[in-house]
């Protein structure tokens, strides 16, 4: 019989997947595929009144009676809760036109990559979809406020409705076989885009009527931290470890560039090795498919992890969707509530027309010797098998929520631990290693600045290419999406930290520091999820089954 806990817990998720259909597709719960989010202020307003009232009904969730993981389980959705609390006063649905774009390409993007349904389903689905568009755009000019959408938010909204109209148009109906699905998916992706290209027009016509300000200020920042990540410090404190550790990697960094050039320039001998890159984007996405299934092969020889039998990554172009805002590599988990084993590693493409100028300047910033580090974040250690060992946990609260504290974290630890191995044997290689770390604390410095309000936008691009040896197309691509997700990009290196004292803790109690001790700690960790990285220290701590 289910505790009162799990009742509690159950009646919390259908209400999340009823208010957020996207969000549950994309789970593998086809029962929501034929929906999209209602994104009408009505319908808001009542969601942010709903997790005042879920977040008082599990704070009064008391310890008795509930055991070590369901404790956690409790936390964790506090920590969600309070997480939007905290954020509400940004009034983020008034001022980000993505807000309104989103859920139509994602949530008929995530139908065709994982084809749980057959295909006339799924058309059926995505038609679906594509008719209620046009409703989401109509909310989205109703309820944004340009006096509070900032301007770096209405451009990037300008170019992701390019692309998101293109891809209703165009690329949806080829995803289907039947001529008759084909023309159905068609027209609804015909009447999708036209709406979406009336909100770029609506977006267009308010450049220099948009005036508001992307930073959320000290204290939703530092309220995300200690009260959403449940960290120890406050924005100013994490910028500080941001800037310390930028020193201590650019030291070392130093030290290799030294070994490889006699020269200690890493910048210089970067900006150098930046220029060996293949000849266009399918062939960066060969490179990295090449690398992806060595570092399988490597975890495979040392033992360092355990592999699901039946788990694979595919190495894929980046949605099209997605590429006029996304500038670096990405993953898709396989649903959480099937039984798929795939995931999705996407390749940064350059968007359709981008001149052939700044083409060679994104290869650059996938050059060769940086994609072995970019593979092991994105798939093997990192992302993929993470999301891999962490489907076959039990709890649905843990298969829905997480934080890219932990993921994110996890991705660069599994970096610092193959680097820590031996993986990266070239010293070029490893030079990339440790500038991919450098590059996590710049952004450290650069988001909790940003947010502070004590960086500009062109001052935070200035830094990103200065210290982060980015070209200027991916350092603007980069400051706009820290603009948008506070606290997201201090989360790389902040969460490497914590895993590495958790690690540290966990094999001193062990007495061991052998390959044995260390695959036990990652596959234990892993699998209690994607958690604030107190409440998965606190789950390896509850003793195995």
């Amino acid at each position: 019989m289910p505790s009162s806990f799990s009742a509690l817990a159950d009646q919390f998720l259908a209400a999340e997947f009823d208010a957020s259909p996207v969000m549950a597709s994309s789970l593998g719960l086809t029962a929501y595929d034929e929906r999209l989010d209602d994104l009408s202020a009505a319908a808001i307003q009542a969601k942010e009144e709903a997790d005042l009232e879920w977040l008082r009904r599990f704070r009064a969730v008391p310890d008795e009676g509930l055991s070590a993981d369901e404790r956690i389980d409790r936390d964790l959705v506090i920590s969600i809760l309070r997480g939007r609390e905290i954020l509400r006063p940004h009034r983020m649905w008034q001022r980000q036109p993505a807000t309104y774009l989103n859920p139509g390409s994602q949530g008929v993007f995530s139908l065709f990559l994982h084809r749980i349904r057959p295909e006339a389903e799924l058309a059926e689905a995505a038609r679906a979809r594509l008719e209620q568009v046009p409703a989401n755009i109509e909310a989205g000019i109703a309820n944004l406020v340009l006096s509070l959408v900032p301007p770096v938010y209405l451009e990037r909204g300008i170019g992701q409705a390019g692309a998101t109209a293109r891809y209703a148009r165009e690329l949806v109906p080829n995803e289907v076989t039947d001529p008759r699905q084909r023309e159905r998916l068609a027209a609804a992706g015909e009447a999708a885009a036209k709406a979406i290209e009336r909100f770029a027009e609506f977006l267009t016509a308010a450049r220099g009527k948009a005036s508001g300000d992307y930073a959320v200020g000290d204290a939703i920042y530092s309220g995300l931290l200690k009260e959403k990540e449940l960290l120890p410090y406050d924005a100013r404190q994490l910028r500080e470890r941001g800037r310390e550790q930028y020193d201590l990697l650019a030291a070392e960094a130093k030290r290799i560039a030294k070994d490889i050039s006699g020269s200690d320039d890493w910048v210089g001998l970067l900006a150098q090795l930046n220029r060996k890159h293949a000849a266009d984007p399918e062939g960066m996405r060969r490179e990295y498919e090449h690398w992806t299934m060595r570092a399988q092969a490597f975890l495979r020889e040392k033992g360092l992890v355990t592999l699901p039998p039946g788990e694979r990554c595919l190495v894929e172009p980046s949605p099209h969707f997605q590429r006029p805002v996304l500038a670096v590599a990405s993953y898709n988990r396989p649903p959480a509530f099937s039984d798929s084993l795939t995931g999705h590693f996407f390749v940064p493409f350059p968007p359709d027309g981008t001149p052939e100028e700044e083409v060679q300047k994104r290869l650059e910033g996938n050059c060769s010797d940086g994609i072995p580090t970019t593979s092991v974040h994105e798939a093997y250690p990192g992302h993929h098998w993470h999301l891999i060992m962490a489907h076959f946990n039990p709890s649905k609260l843990r298969q829905t929520f997480s934080t890219s504290y932990f993921s994110e974290g996890w991705a660069l630890y599994a970096e610092r631990m193959m680097r820590e191995q031996g993986f990266f044997e070239d010293p070029k290689h490893l030079l990339y290693q440790y500038e991919a770390t450098i590059f996590r604390a710049a952004r450290i410095v650069v988001d909790t600045s940003l947010h502070l309000r004590e960086m500009t936008f062109d001052e935070a691009v200035a830094f990103m290419r200065s210290k982060a040896n980015l070209t200027e197309p991916n350092a603007k691509a980069e400051v706009g999406r820290y603009c948008s997700w506070p606290t997201q990009a201090s989360s790389y290196l902040t969460g490497m930290l914590e895993i590495l004292d958790i690690r540290t803790r966990w094999l001193a109690r062990k007495g061991r520091n052998d390959i044995p001790a260390l695959r036990e700690f990652h596959d234990r960790l892993t699998s209690s999820g994607a958690l604030p990285t107190s409440l998965a220290e606190r789950a390896i701590s509850i003793p195995a089954a």
